[in-house]
């Protein structure tokens, strides 16, 4: 048997045909490995506009638009009109369609054979990958607006108001945590562990770390972290678990970064700031935060690249943090609030960012729209931005030679590289 020896020749040939020698050509759960919001894939820009569709009238807002999921060249995801879309990344056709009963604000999950996500008429769907055709369906009796995931042999997923669900995968339950406090969960697994799963029915106001193996919670989070009011999905990287908080203080938000111990919960260390939002502040800061923010999923979520934390609240600001001690790397400020979680691909941080509202610009100056932008996750510094048809509510995502989001606006995008 001969070894193929690579070359930086061969890797860059392949890079052209395959997308990348170190890049990932699928991406089929929310925020990827760990939780973590980072892609390997190389998408320095500029980028380019591979094609753009509207799914709907540009007139009806989506009050959300979660992340997509992408497998074998195609895309996967639901949107408020009650669709579950399957569509060719390379030229934006539309294999199938599944009508739910109601909005689809789940994070899905692609395996080799079918597509799982949950809709707001209160159940779970099996989807067959290639023919759209339903599989099974599991009735919770509550709207279903969470992450659902596939581990080993076990479907996951939140219902609001009702608990934690294990399914097998055939749609038979096998497991339930009955919890009647919380909504909109974002689950991620990480070595056997459900991250950040609602307490026991005893104790049903927290959030912890839960066994799969052992079927319990192995620790909940310290009551300081419980004062908040919006917990983000939870980023894992070696013996730490890193999450984002916020909280109403005055006429403003505080944002809090933790960073705590895997196997204890113990906070390692914290870092808090006070949210900024220049000339560009919402009218309402509850009224927005409980419109544009709260259905994503999630717009908190930290990005964790190298030796930094990356996060990004709603405000203008996005922070980075030394992932060891929580110190202050760099900060950007943007003219407008950002949209969505970052997502780190490559060395470079995209996010979604808010454009100028028409009512509020004095007569005759040029409106700025929403975009998307490229910093630098080294220095903070801008790279590169593209305007959008609409502001970008699910965070970039990367496989192969592909970047993909939706907008408020119903549009979704593909990007590609620009050799």
């Amino acid at each position: 048997m001969h070894r193929l020896k690579t070359t930086a020749a061969t890797c860059m040939l392949l890079a052209v045909l395959l997308g990348s020698c170190n890049g990932q050509a699928d991406w089929t759960r929310f925020r990827g490995e760990g939780g973590r919001g980072h892609s390997r894939n190389l998408m320095t820009p500029p980028l380019g506009i591979r094609w753009e569709l509207s799914l709907q009238s540009e007139d009806q807002r989506g009050f959300a638009f979660n992340n997509l999921v992408i497998r074998d060249n195609r895309l996967y995801f639901g949107t408020t009109d009650g669709n579950f879309y399957a569509m060719n990344i390379e030229t934006g056709y539309m294999d199938w369609v599944y009508r739910t009963g109601a909005p689809v604000n789940s994070v899905p999950y692609a395996d080799e054979t079918h597509v799982y996500f949950g809709s707001n008429d209160g159940h779970v769907y099996a989807v067959h990958r290639e023919s759209g055709e339903e599989a099974w369906r599991f009735n919770t009796g509550s709207t279903v607006q969470s992450t659902v995931i596939r581990h080993e042999d076990q479907i996951i997923f939140g219902s609001d108001g009702a608990g934690i669900w294990f399914l097998s995968p055939d749609g038979e339950l096998e497991h339930y945590i009955e919890n009647p406090v919380w909504h909109r969960v974002s689950l991620q697994v990480d070595r056997n562990r459900l991250m950040l799963t609602p307490g026991p029915i005893e104790n049903p106001r927290t959030l912890g770390v839960y066994d799969l193996r052992e079927q319990r919670h192995l620790w909940l989070l310290p009551e300081e972290i419980m004062q908040a009011t919006w917990y983000s999905f939870p980023a894992s990287t070696g013996d730490a678990m890193i999450m984002q908080t916020s909280r109403f203080s005055g006429d403003g938000l505080v944002f809090s970064t933790y960073s705590l111990d895997f196997d204890t919960g113990d906070i390692r260390w914290s870092r808090s700031f006070s949210s900024t939002f220049g000339a560009h502040a919402p009218d309402d800061l509850f009224r927005y935060w409980r419109r544009d923010l709260l259905n994503i999923l999630d717009y908190q979520a930290p990005a964790v690249w190298r030796n930094t934390v990356i996060v990004a609240g709603g405000d203008n600001t996005v922070r980075a943090l030394n992932v060891d001690n929580g110190s202050m790397l760099w900060e950007k400020r943007f003219n407008h609030h950002t949209s969505s979680a970052p997502m780190v691909v490559g060395d470079n941080v995209f996010i979604g960012v808010h454009g100028d509202r028409i009512d509020r610009l004095p007569e005759g100056e040029e409106r700025t729209g929403p975009r998307l932008v490229a910093l630098s996750a080294r220095s903070g510094s801008r790279v590169w931005e593209l305007e959008t048809n609409g502001v970008i509510l699910s965070p970039p995502v990367s496989a192969g030679r592909h970047m993909v989001f939706g907008t408020d606006r119903n549009y979704v995008y593909v990007l590609e590289r620009v050799f």
